[in-house]
């Protein structure tokens, strides 16, 4: 998969994301679940994005750790929301799955920088 596959790729989940979080029911309990997961969703791409503008091998280094963090973090408000709203298990499952592809994706990536920066200094 290349950049632009992928950067597309993260559009699509954050817009899915966005879509389905705007159905669910809110209360004082979840709202702040919905918001978090909405920061989280949409932060992985956005700061994919970033590691493509990158200034430097550290700065996109750190730019694409920040997109496996949140592509983590997403996964854990993805199944919280799935135990409160079980009625809309196969969006939040199919939300799940992606932010499971998207965090190994990302973690190879973070996994693949690091051996290069090692590498590099073991020159």
């Amino acid at each position: 998969m290349n950049r632009t596959e992928l950067e597309k790729r993260t559009l699509v989940f954050s817009k899915y994301l966005l879509q389905v979080l705007q159905k669910l029911p809110k209360n004082i309990v979840n709202s702040r679940i919905i918001g978090q997961a909405a920061s989280s969703g949409t932060s992985v791409g956005a700061n994919y994005r970033e590691a493509n503008a990158a200034e430097s091998n550290k700065d996109f280094k750190h730019k694409m750790n920040l997109s496996f963090k949140e592509a983590r973090e997403i996964r854990y408000w993805l199944d919280i929301l799935l135990t409160l709203y079980p009625n809309y298990k196969n969006d939040l499952s199919s939300l799940r799955q992606e932010a499971d592809e998207l965090t190994r994706i990302f973690g190879k990536a973070v996994s693949t920088c690091r051996l290069n920066e090692k590498m590099k200094n073991n020159k």
